[in-house]
């Protein structure tokens, strides 16, 4: 992960006080909260080893169906009508089945479709091959940004409901950020820029601060996670609106991922990734961000359309 290839692991935690520690550590956290630090004694500037990836050629399902999925959308509305909500990322898990190493899928991602946070991680239990475009939080000594995704299109074209929807979540991220920085740093020096990537364009936003001295790493979590941009607002009302409606763990999809090492970190938002916990099975996730102005039919095209090409590549497609 950028740049930089971490081995012999010496220590695994599932506390993030571990991080306040020194060392370099890889980081997960899942979307619903639980912390995997790993320490590894050797650190290099090196590119992932290359390794072999043979495609899927089994099909993936989905946790939700087309027509399940804009059911959901339907109620997610019903709750902003009633009040409950104002915005809720729903997402979906597709999963195939393979017993590959997923260290050539990572090759693979890193060379058709590159992004500024992709990674490869393995570690007991979990494997994971990122293709993430989305910062969840770097930190440089006192100093933290985070830059939230909202507007996903196939063009440089983003709508009233992708820049009212990107600015609701700019909003939550500075409500965040205040609860654990200097009262008057928190800033946002960009707003709604276009961002190209592999096959899509992203409408995104930054958010600046700087941390309270006796902020720690058990705190940051406590106020930031799960990330804005894939949990919804107000947060805690959504992710009840989550945890209802979608009725399938997340895991480290929508969760964080990513490094620390002493004042430094680059954490990224779990998005665009596969993942396996057990031998046999791989998975995928894709979701889109509903509002009151969203169309059922146009959000599960948005899922489509992130999950296109990269299940592509994994499928071995030449592009």
């Amino acid at each position: 992960m950028a740049g930089r290839l971490a081995t012999d692991c010496v220590e695994i935690s599932n506390d993030p006080a571990s991080l306040d520690k020194p060392g370099f550590w890889a980081v997960v956290c899942t979307f619903e909260g639980e912390w995997i630090c790993a320490r590894f004694a050797t650190v290099v500037a090196a590119p992932l080893t290359k390794s072999s990836w043979g495609s899927i050629s089994t099909t993936w399902h989905s946790s939700q169906s087309r027509d399940i999925y804009q059911e959901n959308v339907i109620k997610i509305k019903e709750k902003i009508a009633a009040g409950d909500i104002y915005q809720v990322n729903l997402c979906r898990v597709l999963t195939a089945d393979s017993d590959q190493s997923l260290q050539g899928l990572s090759n693979r991602l890193q060379s058709d479709n590159p992004a500024p946070y992709s990674c490869y991680l393995n570690l007991p239990n979990l494997e994971i091959a990122s293709a993430s475009p989305e910062l969840f939080l770097e930190k440089d000594g006192a100093n933290i940004k985070c830059t939230p995704i909202k507007g996903t299109s196939k063009s440089d074209y983003f709508g009233e409901k992708d820049r009212a929807e990107n600015v609701m979540i700019v909003d939550l991220m500075r409500n965040d950020f205040g609860s654990i920085c200097a009262s008057g740093s928190v800033d946002v020096p960009r707003l709604l820029a276009t961002e190209a990537h592999p096959g899509l364009f992203h409408l995104v936003s930054d958010v600046v601060g700087r941390l309270r001295s006796e902020i720690t790493w058990v705190d940051i979590a406590k106020y930031l996670l799960p990330a804005g941009s894939i949990s919804g607002a107000p947060k805690s009302s959504a992710l009840k609106a989550i945890a209802e409606i979608e009725k399938v763990k997340r895991g480290p999809y929508c969760g964080v991922i990513g490094f620390v090492e002493g004042g430094k970190a680059v954490l990224s938002v779990g998005i665009r990734i596969f993942w396996s916990e057990k031998v046999g099975k791989i998975h995928f996730g894709t979701g889109a961000g509903i509002t009151w102005q969203s169309e059922p039919a146009a959000e599960w095209e948005e899922t489509e359309l992130k999950a296109k090409r990269l299940i592509s590549i994994a499928s071995g497609a030449v592009l």
